[in-house]
């Protein structure tokens, strides 16, 4: 069975939701709008990790799920009250911890989403994978900002966290701004000219498409009175690999991950999102990345139990005290 966690008005669940419609696949959504309602008891013992989940009222062991799509957005206040809120939250961290260790095909795990949280750490992780990185400069220095200008003469910057940021050029009129590193720093890259390129693998597949657009960060061409284009394209075998190996090697079964591609055919890789918005792509170029990622959840292809095993000592129980569910408090200090 394929649990399915996340609000189903976000379009790349919903893709996720319409492949497997489509292909006869079963699954239980546990929506996320939804969990005060819902329940979640977790056992962790000298035969591994097992329990039960409670969605839209149906009791189903952990244990049944060999395939899970997890992708949770941040909610907005007024979904639950107070009380409401309280126990969601607290679901949604002990789930969390669950799919860390779950013996299922988990797309992804939410430690392996933790590198998107250090763009240096990233880059890291994607040059020891064989791929070539921009120069790169993380810094609160404005004098290293200005050497390292100098050097590069096209620079572009980012926040060098995992928060959603526009890409900028950096240009004359913001060496005036240059003091405000003094409370958070800042990822300055050499600018690389050619193609923007974005990859999604899924599995052991990779989909690829081109963006051409005049503006620095594609994703907002409209905001600068722009347009971008997407249009599939076929990836060079070896660089295709190299993608779906990065993946791997970051335990992401789905990745959208950034390469320009130079004038002189060279693959730059930018950085590798674990949570692809595919949809956009798919809607613009008609790749089957959503039928591909329900084939791939049907399937269970990669599922290893990367929890606790016999012998793993302690006894845990996570439960809820409200009377007709299951939730996730700790009998233990955690």
């Amino acid at each position: 069975m394929i649990l399915i966690y996340g609000r189903i008005d976000d379009p790349p669940l919903a893709g996720a939701i319409e492949a497997l419609q489509e292909a006869g696949a079963p699954y239980v959504l546990l929506e996320q709008t939804a969990l005060d309602r819902e329940g979640l008891r977790i056992e962790v013992g000298q035969k591994g990790v097992d329990g039960v989940l409670v969605a839209a009222g149906e009791v189903i062991a952990l244990e049944r799920f060999h395939s899970i799509y997890a992708r949770p957005l941040e909610l907005q206040p007024p979904v639950f009250d107070p009380a409401g809120a309280s126990r969601a939250r607290l679901l949604h961290e002990q789930l969390f911890e669950w799919l860390d260790v779950a013996n299922a095909l988990v797309v992804n795990r939410p430690r392996a989403m933790q590198s998107n949280a250090s763009k240096p750490l990233q880059a890291q992780l994607i040059g020891a994978a064989g791929f070539e990185v921009p120069e790169t400069l993380v810094t609160s220095n404005p004098e290293e900002v200005r050497a390292f200008w100098q050097e590069h003469g096209r620079v572009v910057y980012k926040s060098a966290s995992g928060v959603r940021s526009i890409v900028q050029e950096f240009q004359e009129r913001d060496v005036a701004r240059l003091a405000r590193l003094a409370a958070l720093p800042v990822q300055f890259q050499a600018y690389v000219p050619g193609v923007d390129v974005r990859v999604h693998v899924v599995g052991r597949r990779a989909f690829a498409a081109t963006i051409d657009s005049p503006v620095i960060d594609y994703r907002y061409a409209a905001r600068e009175g722009a347009m971008a284009t997407l249009e599939r394209t076929d990836l060079p075998r070896s660089v295709a690999a190299r993608c779906v190996a990065l993946a791997r090697q970051m335990d992401l079964p789905l990745a959208g991950i950034d390469l320009r591609r130079r004038p002189d055919g060279q693959y730059i890789c930018f950085e590798v999102n674990p949570m692809p918005a595919y949809t956009y792509f798919e809607a613009h170029t008609g790749l089957p990345i959503g039928r591909a990622l329900a084939q791939l959840l049907i399937s269970g292809e990669g599922k290893e139990s990367a929890g606790l095993h016999r012998g793993a000592g302690s006894r845990k129980s996570y439960r809820n005290s409200r009377e007709g569910h299951l939730a996730a408090t700790s009998s233990q200090a955690r």
